[in-house]
């Protein structure tokens, strides 16, 4: 490869690059302008969502997850359950007469 094709491929990537940034910029633009992006709709359902919350949620926001574990009476987790149904086959405690 020489030089002359390095400074193609750098140009062609520019362009797509430039290319993608400036559709996002105006994708915002437009739907900022046409109304379907409004930041109040945005703060009204963050309310609704939290005065809905159940206590045996716990939400875990990141910026591009959100988490929700929900507790249940006496559930018990399936590690624990694949622990125990191996710990049956060792013997586990008992009297040890056989």
């Amino acid at each position: 490869m020489t030089f002359k094709d390095v400074t193609k491929w750098n140009t062609r990537i520019s362009i797509v690059y430039a290319i993608g940034v400036w559709t996002m910029i105006g994708s915002y633009a437009y739907y900022r302008h046409m109304g379907y992006y409004d930041e109040k709709t945005v703060k009204k359902e963050e309310q609704e969502e939290k005065e809905k919350q159940n206590p045996n949620e716990v939400v875990y926001k990141t910026a591009h997850t959100k988490t929700i574990i929900i507790y249940k009476e006496d559930f018990v987790p399936f590690s624990t359950r694949i622990q125990n149904f191996f710990k049956s086959f060792s013997g586990g405690p008992g009297t040890g007469d056989n």
